[in-house]
């Protein structure tokens, strides 16, 4: 029987109890309807897990007893960024979603020309916990025990500009001569560019190659931006990272 993974903002002790947050109580009790006794795994994103027993439950939430610490991880030794164009609603968590089930270290959503999402700095802030916590969740379900980082989203320009200097950079462009098996698979950091649902304008793809990107294509047929970039990230982990062992 699988044991259920939870994500706690909270340093983990072996033998501590601790008050589980009202959301992850809620998620066990009344989603799971765990009782005391259900046995946990707990995990804070600073590396490792921790075995865990659920103590009790009443109406202060969920008190748990932490057990033995595991060092154990699950991390690609690919290190992938994904900046990847806003899509619309349900579409952007699922890309977050896969995109950490898929080992990518950071997530880093972009404003694009042809973006059709278009939001005030609250709501841009508000979107941006949201996919944090759709990450968290896919964190627990693939057993991760590091969360990606997902950013604030940025302008493409300023994207562009980051990472590690001896990073793969590469661009999805359709009609792009080279594809991911022609370019270098050595093992270093890539930082994967994917447009939104309109795509990358002419003068954003300029942009990028300007930016040391290299512009690849993944096959014959043009992707959605939710398709897009799990496609290559399956690739890419295939060729260079844990999918190839």
């Amino acid at each position: 029987m699988r044991t259920t993974r939870i994500y706690v903002e909270l340093e983990l002790h072996t033998g501590a109890e601790v008050l589980l947050p009202t959301a992850a109580s809620t998620h066990l009790l009344r989603v799971l309807r765990l009782k005391p006794g259900a046995a946990l795994t707990l995990f804070n994103g600073q590396g490792g897990e921790y075995a865990a027993e659920l103590a009790s439950a009443d109406r202060s939430g969920a008190r748990v007893r932490v057990g033995a610490a595991s060092g154990v991880e699950r991390e690609s030794p690919l290190h992938i960024t994904l900046l990847q164009g806003v899509a619309r609603g349900e579409r952007m968590d699922f890309i977050v979603q896969k995109a950490t089930e898929l080992g990518v270290q950071r997530i880093a959503p972009l404003s694009c020309e042809f973006s059709v999402v278009r939001l005030d700095a609250a709501a841009l802030r508000r979107r941006v916990e949201h996919w944090r916590g759709v990450a968290i969740a896919a964190c627990e379900q693939c057993g991760r025990n590091r969360l990606p980082r997902v950013e604030s989203v940025t302008p493409l320009e300023e994207a562009c500009g980051s990472g590690a200097a001896d990073a793969l950079k590469l661009v999805l462009v359709p009609q792009a001569p080279a594809t991911l098996k022609t370019l270098s698979t050595e093992p270093r950091p890539v930082v994967l560019l994917i447009g939104p649902e309109g795509g990358l304008s002419g003068r954003e793809q300029l942009l990028a190659q300007r930016h040391g990107f290299q512009a690849c294509r993944l096959g014959p047929r043009i992707l959605r931006t939710e398709t897009a970039p799990l496609a290559a990230l399956a690739a890419l982990q295939a060729l260079a990272g844990d999918l190839a062992s």
